[in-house]
Parts: C-alpha cells; structure tokens; sequence
C-alpha cells in the first residue's frame, strides 16, 4: 500500500503574509502583479505559497474567492483564516463623511463576514477550524481616553469587528474564532515611528493562533506580549458571555 503523504497545515492570509514552509499559504492580495515582494517570495516557496487575487472592498471579489480556493486547496480544506486586510480615514466624530464610515465598515467588518461565509465549507473539513480577526485595543471602551480623537472610523469599524467575532462564536461553538490586536506594527499602515517589525508581531500572532483551542473566546495582543485572555468554558453561561465581552469592550493596553 501507497503511504498517504501528511497534509500539510492550510492558511489563507489577508494582509500580512504569515509565510512558513512547513505550511500551504494562500496570500490574498488585491493587486499580485504588483505583490514584487511577495511574487518574489512564491518562486522560492517552491509550491507552498499560493497568490490569490482578492479585493476585501469588493463583495462579488470576496465571492469569487471561494471558486479560486478549490483548485488550490482541492480536498484538503482551510485550516487558519487570517482575516487582516484593513483600511484607515483618520477622522473626528464631528467631522468624518458618513460614505467614509460606510467604506470602512464595509471592508473592516463586513467583507471579513462575508470571506468567513463563503470559505467555512473549507474550514469546515479541517480539524483546526480556525478563525482570527485582526481587530485593535484601539476599540476598546477603556482606550478611548489614551487616544482621544483619533482615527475614529477605524476604531468605530474594529468595535463592529470584535462583536462579530462574538457572534461567530456564539454562532459555530465547534470553530476557533479569536480576535487579536497586533500591536504597533511597522507597515503602511501602522508608520514607521511604530514600535513592532511585522516579523515580531507575526510571531506572536502565531504562536497564539498555533495554540488556541475551542475553549478560548478572545485573546487581545498588544505590542508583542498577550495582555487578555480569557477563556469562556461555557458560551452557554451568563458568567462565560460576560467575561467575552469584557475582553472585546473593556480590556486596555
């Protein structure tokens, strides 16, 4: 008899590259023709890194996603989905454009909801079954006053974020659904004044996401150390929803 070769551990990464050998890593990208980087990366993978072209603004682009997966994945399914793709309008709550509050949560919130709906009958065959929204402390109650007036949107989208990610849970109790904040990361977005490189902050992240079980509800990461983590044993119980809660809406840095 044929020994069946081991299959390997899938990801399917918005954003940041999360890049392992040992690994199938599918990176969604909204424009791979100009990915140099990450083309570049794909030629010395030999095979383990998969360029998906995905638009996280564009709904029928998220849809699609699940027809592009199947001749990548095939069979095998999704171990880790890594929702991370994000934008940022720096604006007030007296001044920011209502169409821009709609943009931010169409692609902070809503499009990881929808990239979750249409990539489950993939996760679904995996034991793993493991869901990670990036959010940030950022849209924690207990950090508005460190941060005052800034980036408003981005904050408002990622509180919508992390009660999704509640939701998921409530939703599908045999999924691993986490939030995680990566902390001040040296990217695009984050500048570089931050105080994270992205190989830091993904290191983290992964030995998180790596260890999660099914009994953790959150865990927020900040700045390269784990801050909250709490575990609900029961999502059926008042006491485990209310320390969930705590985490998403009360937890500072």
């Amino acid at each position: 008899m044929t020994p069946i070769a081991p299959c390997p551990t899938t990801w399917l990464v918005t954003g940041q590259l999360l890049a392992s050998y040992d690994n199938l890593v599918v990176a969604a990208v909204r424009n791979p023709e100009t990915a140099t980087a990450l083309n570049a990366l794909k030629e010395e993978a030999k095979g383990a890194l998969h360029i998906l072209k995905l638009d996280v603004s564009d709904f029928s682009s998220v849809r699609a996603s699940a027809t592009a997966l199947k001749p990548i994945l095939g069979d095998a399914g999704l171990d880790y989905l890594i929702n991370d793709a994000a934008i940022a309008i720096d604006d007030t709550a007296d001044t920011f454009d209502p169409e821009d509050l709609l943009r931010e949560v169409r692609t902070n919130m809503a499009s990881p909801a929808l990239l979750v709906q249409v990539t489950l009958p993939f996760i679904e065959k995996r034991n793993r079954k493991t869901i990670v929204n990036i959010s940030s402390t950022g849209a924690s109650f207990a950090n508005v006053p460190r941060i005052g007036t800034r980036g408003t949107l981005y904050i408002m989208s990622k509180a919508a974020l992390n009660m999704l990610t509640l939701k998921q849970k409530y939703e599908r109790s045999d999924l691993i659904v986490i939030t995680m904040c990566p902390g001040w990361v040296k990217t695009d977005m984050g500048g570089y004044d931050a105080m994270l490189e992205p190989q830091e902050s993904v290191a983290g992240i992964l030995k998180i996401v790596t260890s999660a079980t099914i009994a953790d509800s959150v865990s927020v990461f900040y700045q390269g150390i784990v801050r909250c983590h709490k575990v609900a044993n029961s999502l059926e119980s008042r006491s485990a929803s209310h320390a969930v809660v705590q985490d998403l809406n009360t937890s500072g840095p």
